[in-house]
């Protein structure tokens, strides 16, 4: 099994869409058994669910997401586990002990760039000129 996470200073990058990197875990058995840092290479919405469906990604672990990357993920095949903030590390040693605390229905919906304070994933709303939202 592959693991993605959105990845930024050994945390999980609050928005999905504008990730400069993945931590990509190699997991066996339920134990982590490599990790490698991906680069998106300026990759944006769309083309990351392609860049993740490349890597063989089993799991995706993020902040917020738009329903256009949820719907690019679900047709490559790709679980998301969104609203999620904090370590990489201990969000996916989480995941793999059963215990992810995730918002399986948070959303970004925006147009536009994100400003100073952005906090998608992390349910502040009105960050940054668009609204991150439970629904």
């Amino acid at each position: 099994m592959k693991i993605a996470v959105t990845y930024e200073n050994g945390n999980v990058f609050p928005h999905f869409g504008h990730t400069q990197q993945f931590k990509v875990y190699d997991v066996l058995e339920g134990k982590v058994t490599g990790e490698q840092i991906v680069d998106t290479a300026g990759s944006g919405h769309g083309a990351l669910a392609g860049l993740l469906s490349a890597q063989e990604v089993d799991v995706l672990i993020c902040g917020g997401i738009g329903t256009g990357a949820q719907n690019a993920l679900a047709e490559a095949g790709i679980r998301l586990y969104g609203g999620v903030s904090g370590s990489t590390d201990e969000a996916v040693k989480a995941f793999l002990a059963g215990g992810l605390k995730y918002d399986p229905d948070v959303r970004c919906s925006h147009h536009g760039g994100h400003g100073e304070g952005h906090h998608c994933g992390e349910n502040k709303h009105g960050c940054g000129g668009h609204r991150c939202e439970n629904i």
